[in-house]
C-alpha cells in the first residue's frame, strides 16, 4: 500500500491512498494534492522531484511486499537499443527518449490507433460521466486515446424517446459520440459504447447502427472489477426513480409503492438505487452460454458493425477462460480485463472490498490463458488490461507483463481526476458558468495559485492544445480537456523514459524480460524471475570468461 504523502513530489492523498495511488474515496470538488490530480496541472514536470537547485533526493524504495504491480521492478540495460524508427541510428544523438514510439494499435481485421496506449474505463450513467463528458471526451480526444461510453446511457436519459420498447431518440448519446468526433485528429482515438441487458432490450445496438455505422466499437459487457452485479447509480428524485422503473429497471426502494413516497415526503429515504439486471441468468450450462454469446456477436455483425469488443471483470478463472476463449473464437477485437478493486460509480462498498481476483493475478492468468489459446492455433484478441492503474510504470508494467497480447491499458478514474479538476478552476474564472461546468469552487485553492493566476499558467499543457486547435477554438475547449492532455503528456514522457531506460524505442519491442520479481510470491505467481535471479545465468557466464 502506497503511503499517504509524497514529499519529494509534494503530492498528498486524503486517508491511506489505493495502490493505485489515488485516494480511496476521490471528491469532484477535491482541492488537492494527490500526484495525479497535480499532474493534471504540471505535466510532465511532476515526473522530477520538487524544488531542484535546493534539493537532493533520494527513494525510499517500493516495499516490494504484496501481490500487486508494485512488487514489479523495472529492468535496465547498460547497452544496446532495439526498436528505432526508420532514418534513425543507434547514435546517443538518436537514442534518446523523446525518439520512443509509443504508438499502438489493436483489433482483427480493421486496426484501430492511439498516440499512448490507454483507453478510459467506461464512462456510463452516473451522474459524474454525464456532467464532465465534455471535458473526458474532448482530452482524450485531442490526446489521442479511445473513450468508452459505459452502460445504461439511453435507458436513464428522460429526453430519450422510444416507441414499442425500442429507442428511437437518444440526445445524450448523441452529445457524448458527437463532442468526442468534433475533436478526434489524424485518424487516432476511438469509440467505444457498452451493452448490457437493459440496452440490448431497448434497441441501443439497432440505434447505433443506424445513427453511426462503423464509427463505434460495440463493447459486449459481461461485468467489471468493482462488483459482480449490474451497475448501479442513485438518484433522489421520486419522479426521477418512477421514470426508471417504467424503463424497466430495478429500483430500491420501490418507488411506485405508496409506502416509499410516505417515506420519501417524510425525510426518511432520501434516495433510491437504480440496478442493472444480471446478464446470462437464462443459460443453463457452459454449452448454452457459449452458444448464446456466440449468436449476439453474429447478430450485432448482421446489423452491420465491424468492431466488437468484450468486457469483462474480476470473476474467477473458468469466466476469464471463457471470455478469451469466445473472444478468440468469435473473431473479436479487444477484450478489457478488469481486475477487482477498481470502480468509478456506486458499487456496493464491501462487495468492491472482497469481491473477485485482484489486478495482478487476474492479469498473470489471462497472459498465460491467450498463450495456450495460440499454442492450439487461434488468432488470440488483443487485450487491454485495467484495475486500479494511473501512472506511467503502471503502463509500462502492465504492457510488459503482458506483451506480447496486451495493447492497450485501461484507466479509470485517474482521467477523471483531470476533468474534475479543469471544471473547478474554469468555474472560478466564469462564475456565471459555475452551475454549467459543474463546478465546485469560489476562488482557487493554495495548490492551484501555486501554479499560477491565469489559466494560460496553471496549466502546462494549454499551449499545446492551442496549437492543436488554433486561438479561435480554444475558447471552446473546457479546462477539464486541457487537465486531461496535461495528464497524458506527463503519462507518455514518463513511459517513453521508462522505455529508454530498457533501451526499446518502439513499444512493440517491451517484453516480460523488461520486468523483475520484487519478492518470491510475485515471482511464483508471474513466473517473472526474483530481482537476483534475472539474468543471473548471463551474469555468471561472464565472470566465468
Amino acid at each position: 500500500m502506497s503511503d499517504k504523502r509524497i514529499d519529494a513530489l509534494g503530492a498528498v492523498n486524503r486517508g491511506t491512498p489505493c495502490p493505485s495511488g489515488l485516494c480511496t474515496l476521490c471528491q469532484s470538488d477535491c482541492r488537492g494534492r494527490c500526484e495525479t490530480w497535480l499532474s493534471a496541472l504540471h505535466g510532465k514536470q511532476m515526473l522530477y522531484p520538487r524544488d531542484f537547485g535546493s534539493i537532493t533526493a533520494g527513494s525510499k524504495n517500493i516495499d516490494p511486499r504484496g501481490v500487486n504491480y508494485d512488487a514489479l521492478r523495472i529492468q535496465g540495460y547498460v547497452f544496446g537499443s532495439q526498436g528505432l524508427k526508420e532514418g534513425l541510428t543507434s547514435d546517443a544523438d538518436d537514442c534518446i527518449y523523446p525518439n520512443v514510439n509509443i504508438a499502438t494499435g489493436f483489433g482483427n481485421k480493421i486496426k484501430s490507433r492511439a498516440k499512448i496506449p490507454v483507453m478510459t474505463g467506461a464512462l456510463g450513467s452516473t451522474f459524474i460521466a454525464e456532467k464532465y463528458w465534455n471535458s473526458f471526451a474532448v482530452g482524450a480526444a485531442l490526446s489521442g486515446f479511445p473513450i468508452v461510453i459505459g452502460e445504461n446511457v439511453v435507458g436513464v436519459d428522460r429526453n430519450s424517446r422510444m416507441e414499442n420498447g425500442v429507442i428511437t431518440e437518444a440526445p445524450e448519446m448523441d452529445r457524448r459520440i458527437d463532442i468526442y468526433q468534433r475533436y478526434a485528429r489524424d485518424g487516432y482515438g476511438d469509440i467505444f459504447v457498452q451493452l448490457n441487458v437493459e440496452d440490448t432490450r431497448n434497441g441501443v445496438a439497432e440505434y447505433l447502427i443506424e445513427n453511426y455505422g462503423n464509427d463505434i466499437i460495440i463493447e459486449l459487457k459481461w461485468g467489471q472489477g468493482a462488483k459482480n452485479i449490474g451497475g448501479e447509480i442513485q438518484v433522489r428524485s421520486l419522479e426521477y426513480a418512477r421514470f426508471l422503473a417504467e424503463r424497466g429497471y430495478l429500483v430500491d426502494p420501490d418507488p411506485t409503492r405508496e409506502v416509499t413516497r410516505k417515506a420519501y415526503e417524510s425525510g426518511a429515504v432520501k434516495s433510491f438505487a437504480r440496478h442493472s439486471r444480471l446478464g446470462a441468468t437464462d443459460a443453463e450450462d457452459f454449452d448454452s452460454f457459449k452458444e448464446a454469446f456466440l449468436e449476439r456477436v453474429e447478430y450485432l455483425r448482421s446489423l452491420g458493425f465491424e468492431r466488437i469488443s468484450l468486457k469483462t471483470g474480476a470473476y474467477g478463472m473458468r469466466a476469464l477462460a471463457m471470455a478469451l476463449r469466445f473472444a478468440a473464437e468469435a473473431e473479436l477485437d479487444l477484450v478489457t480485463i478488469d481486475g477487482a478493486g477498481g470502480g468509478t460509480g456506486m458499487s456496493p462498498w464491501n462487495m468492491m472490498q472482497h469481491w473477485g481476483v485482484p489486478s495482478l493475478p487476474l492479469h498473470t492468468r489471462a497472459v498465460e490463458y491467450a498463450g495456450i489459446l495460440e499454442e492450439q492455433g487461434l488468432e488470440v484478441p488483443d487485450l487491454s488490461l485495467g484495475g486500479g492503474l494511473s501512472r506511467e510504470d503502471h503502463i509500462f508494467k502492465v504492457l510488459a507483463l503482458g506483451s506480447p497480447y496486451v495493447k492497450m491499458v485501461c484507466l479509470g478514474r485517474a482521467p477523471m481526476i483531470a476533468g474534475f479538476l479543469g471544471s473547478n478552476i474554469e468555474g472560478v474564472f466564469y462564475p456565471d458558468r459555475k452551475e454549467e461546468l459543474n463546478g465546485n469552487w469560489d476562488e482557487l485553492p493554495p495548490a492551484v495559485k501555486q501554479a499560477g493566476s491565469r489559466p494560460r499558467g496553471i496549466f502546462a499543457g494549454w499551449y499545446d492544445v492551442e496549437e492543436i486547435v488554433g486561438p479561435r477554438e480554444m475558447e471552446n475547449i473546457p479546462f477539464g480537456a486541457v487537465a486531461l492532455y496535461t495528464l497524458a503528456d506527463k503519462l507518455s514522457t514518463g513511459l517513453k523514459q521508462l522505455l529508454a531506460g530498457v533501451r526499446k524505442f518502439n513499444i512493440a519491442e517491451i517484453s516480460r524480460a523488461d520486468l523483475m520479481s520484487g519478492n518470491r510470491e510475485v515471482e511464483e505467481l508471474t513466473g517473472i524471475p526474483y530481482m537476483t535471479e534475472a539474468l543471473h545465468g548471463e551474469a555468471l557466464d561472464i565472470l566465468s570468461e
